[in-house]
């Protein structure tokens, strides 16, 4: 009988305790969980502090009683101190602060990601928030039940969200961002799209703004910084990006490589015997760099933690890798991407030509039509697709269409192979030729225009 020990309860965690237990329903999975929320999804968030999602039990994907129906043992509020490989033993701290060498056959550490704290003066200060956990997100809440107005520092998917979130809970939000443009994952120019939305709908954005202070003071809390003028609000979130969490590992003598994430193989196996690790802090294998990247993902830690499970019951199954598929919601506005962009491409020794066409999600003799635009990156010498960014209505079926490139992606297809895909149709849903098609086509005739 195989016991194998899950640190971390989250996306990957939690994948990979199922796939163990379904793999070899004999073995004897152990779940350590730091806090009290098992397989709750942190995605949700802003969807509970914007009130759209009332419960916050609702978070969970599966309840407690679930998971242990599943034959998992759950060990909550618990914290892994230290890994010591040579006995095979992992040192647990438990609430009443009970110390337990805990052993394990396989060990699957699944530890995520924190936020990281920019060096911003005043930022332990009453009422600014950092956002990662459930007990983040109560304090959050409190706070805001006496709060009218919020800064956001941070204009990535997560501040986007809360932006978002914030307004449509009624208070007045200014976001802050040290780059040029929101959401430095898409093109500038569909940066402009989402920063054009955010001003639609009564957000202050301020780009190249540097925070470097945050000061109490009789109207709340102002923020000052490099770029901005000094503004106030009742309560400021810091949302910048996040980091590996890997202290536990490094300390076990377990290899890190890319921006500090544990060094893994396809198997998702570390340098240490029987130990393996997946989700957000593990490298990620990039189906098109062909190497390590750094790509915290929710969809990617469910994949990488059933690789594990699977391998640490006696599989030898491959993650496949990952194209850096991701979708966000902002307001009436759905924003998409995958792959490569032009800088990616060409750093990584590609030849990347890129394409924009703006066209109708739909066939726009049926009522709701709304514009879609379409980005698509190729590579000049074969024409093989390289990457595809999508900004368009939330109803108009943009992840769906990211989806079908990200497919094509993963099979290695060229652009102009799109246009022999099988996909549907119907007017009130898109039309004869998909945008995604259309697209492809559009960016076949401007390469062979400009002599590609």
């Amino acid at each position: 009988m195989t016991h194998v020990l899950v640190i971390g309860g989250s996306d990957a965690g939690i994948s990979a305790a199922l796939r163990a237990r379904e793999i070899d329903p004999s073995a004897e999975v152990t779940m350590v969980v730091a806090d009290a929320y098992p397989n709750f999804s942190i995605c949700g968030i802003p969807f509970y502090l914007s009130g759209e999602t009332p419960d916050w039990r609702q978070l969970a994907h599966r309840t407690r009683e679930e998971i242990e129906s599943s034959g998992i043992e759950l060990l909550l509020d618990t914290r892994a101190v230290s890994i010591d490989p040579r006995s095979k033993r992992v040192l647990l701290a438990a609430p009443s602060g009970a110390e337990d060498r805990h052993p394990y056959d396989r060990l699957v550490i699944g530890t995520g990601a924190t936020p990281i704290r920019p060096p911003i003066d005043g930022i332990d200060a009453e009422g600014v928030h950092l956002l990662h956990t459930m007990d983040d997100t109560f304090a959050l809440r409190d706070r805001l039940k006496r709060s009218s107005s919020a800064i956001v520092v941070g204009a990535g998917y997560i501040g986007l969200e809360m932006a978002d979130a914030l307004t449509h809970r009624g208070l007045a939000v200014t976001l802050l961002e040290q780059a040029p443009t929101v959401m430095t994952t898409v093109d500038p120019e569909l940066g402009a799209i989402v920063r054009a939305a955010l001003e639609e709908r009564g957000v202050t954005v301020r780009t190249g703004a540097l925070v470097t202070g945050i000061h109490p003071g009789g109207e709340g809390l102002t923020v000052s910084g490099t770029g901005i003028d000094d503004v106030s609000a009742d309560v400021v979130l810091i949302v910048v990006s996040v980091r590996p969490d890997t202290k536990l590992s490094h300390d076990a003598g377990i290899e890190l490589g890319v921006r500090g994430a544990i060094r893994v193989d396809r198997g998702m196996r570390t340098n240490l015997p029987d130990v393996l690790a997946a989700g957000d802090c593990v490298e990620t294998w990039h189906r098109l760099l062909r190497k390590p990247a750094y790509l915290p993902l929710g969809t990617t830690s469910h994949k990488q933690g059933r690789v594990a499970g699977e391998n640490a019951v006696g599989g030898d199954r491959e993650y496949q890798g990952s194209l850096g598929t991701q979708v966000v919601k902002i307001f009436d506005l759905a924003v998409a991407r995958t792959g490569l962009r032009d800088a990616d491409a060409a750093e990584a020794g590609f030849d990347p030509f890129t394409a924009q066409l703006e066209t109708w999600d739909h066939k726009v003799y049926y009522p709701g039509a709304r514009p879609m635009t379409v980005r698509v990156t190729g590579d000049r010498r074969d024409g093989r697709l390289l990457g595809a960014q999508i900004v368009g209505n939330y109803g108009g079926q943009v992840a769906k269409r990211i989806d079908v490139f990200a497919a094509a992606l993963h099979h290695g297809m060229a652009v102009d192979e799109l246009s022999d895909l099988d996909l549907s149709y119907t007017p009130p849903l898109s039309s004869p030729w998909d945008p995604v098609q259309m697209s492809a086509q559009d960016w076949v005739r401007r390469a062979e225009s400009a002599g590609v």
